[in-house]
């Protein structure tokens, strides 16, 4: 298996029967640029794969490196037992923001606003130490950019202890809505406030464990 990251080539990824959602197509993209940006403003993905006959979902952090993304476990967990078998492992990655709560004068018609990217693939466990230190280090810098190079890095029992899959993001796509809140012609005159609720992550001030450690530059540029 290349430890090297593939170029898709182009400015979109190819659609498939399972990238193109069955209800609002006018929603979706295949568009790298957008699936990127969705991709790198999160820190938490759910893997799904299927376990003993029985499907698994599961949150964990993960990196964007390219067209690769990676997905951090323990060398213990299913996933990566799985993962690391010759043939790979079938699995199903999902990132999702929420922008807003859209309330309508209607329960039906209720919604939030959102962006989400759902990748399909096979997924490899990383076995190449050099690869495995881009990733590691990536996952680190998902959280907080400039991270890893203000840390130690990971000594041979804990590299023993810990595992990252890899999957090419070739089969793509991502949904979003960022509509306000429509109500039904027919509602308009009902007493019901409508509107949109925006939803924000926010970040504190960073608290010291050892205070006689001046904040560093990369925690003074956090947030992103």
């Amino acid at each position: 298996m290349s430890t090297t990251p593939t170029n898709n080539g182009g400015t979109s990824y190819s659609r498939t029967p399972r990238t193109t959602p069955t209800r609002y197509k006018d929603r979706a993209t295949w568009e790298k640029e957008a699936i990127h940006a969705i991709l790198d403003e999160a820190y938490v993905c759910h893997l799904g794969f299927v376990a003993d006959g029985a499907p698994v979902v599961l949150p964990t952090v993960f990196a964007r490196v390219g067209s690769r993304l990676y997905v951090h476990g323990s060398t213990g967990s299913r996933p990566m037992r799985g993962a690391s078998d010759e043939q790979g492992m079938q699995v199903c990655v999902t990132v999702t923001h929420v922008d807003a709560l859209v309330l309508t004068k209607s329960a039906f018609n209720h919604s939030v606003n959102f962006r989400s990217v759902v990748a399909h693939g096979t997924a490899y466990q990383v076995t190449d130490p050099e690869e495995l230190d881009v990733a590691l280090a990536a996952l680190v810098d998902q959280v907080v950019p400039g991270r890893s190079g203000e840390i130690r890095p990971a000594n041979p029992k804990e590299l023993a202890a810990t595992a990252v899959i890899r999957l090419e993001l070739d089969e793509v796509s991502a949904k979003s809505r960022s509509d306000g809140a429509e109500d039904d012609p027919d509602d308009a005159d009902l007493p019901h406030w409508s509107g949109i609720v925006p939803v924000t992550t926010v970040h504190g001030t960073p608290e010291p464990y050892d205070r006689s450690i001046p904040l560093p530059a990369h925690m003074r540029r956090f947030p992103r």
